[in-house]
């Protein structure tokens, strides 16, 4: 997904003191796969029940199971590079990833990295939507227990958080910043493997928890 660990632009101590094995799973992300775990708050699983109705079935994207997966479901994993044709650059990477026992897709996104008006360099992945996209833009820090963990909580547009952008019928096009809606992942090593936790939160308050187990 990264061309290298240096894209994010981390201190060289912090750098040293990231997992090598998460360095690697960043840096070679085709070469892994993934197994996927979801708990969700009984409250929001309604939430998750309109997702799927109103987008999911018609966009074949975010197909996040609305009851809680005991046992872990294999995601077929994939990166599909898009290359320039004058001068054979990478412009864009996509990661999708989908349920191998459908075949329907839980996240196909853009990746990338952007710098925010403070300097700072995040992580950003970008969802098409009908007339528009949702994005995500994770802020990077690095655990004394050497975890990466991407925040995407933030205060004001221009900020890390979550973004929407969208067209109307003149060609103009409006972009929200949702404060309230929080995305944080914590990727480290579980033994000789890696496992990453990300935790949806809205309004402070935790919506679903979707734990990967990530094996080369």
């Amino acid at each position: 997904m990264l061309r290298s660990i240096s894209d994010l632009n981390l201190t060289e101590k912090d750098v040293k003191k990231l997992s090598q094995k998460v360095i690697d799973f960043y840096e070679k992300t085709a070469d892994y796969k993934l197994q996927l775990n979801v708990k969700w708050n009984p409250f929001f699983k309604l939430f998750g029940f309109l997702v799927n109705r109103l987008f999911s079935e018609r966009i074949n994207q975010l197909n996040i199971p609305t009851e809680n997966i005991k046992e872990s479901e294999k995601l077929l994993s994939e990166i599909i590079e898009l290359v320039s044709s004058e001068n054979e650059e990478v412009k864009y990477t996509i990661w999708q990833r989908k349920f191998q026992s459908s075949g329907k897709v839980i996240y196909s996104g853009i990746y990338s990295t952007t710098t925010l008006p403070m300097g700072t360099t995040c992580i950003k992945a970008i969802f098409p939507l009908p007339k528009g996209n949702a994005t995500v833009i994770l802020k990077p820090t690095v655990s004394d227990k050497n975890e990466l963990i991407l925040n995407s909580s933030g205060a004001k547009f221009g900020d890390a958080g979550f973004y929407f952008l969208l067209s109307d019928s003149k060609g103009n096009y409006w972009s929200q910043y949702i404060q309230c809606f929080t995305d944080k992942l914590i990727v480290r090593e579980k033994e000789e493997n890696l496992i990453a936790i990300q935790t949806l939160k809205l309004w402070n308050l935790k919506v679903a928890t979707f734990e990967y187990r990530i094996k080369k």
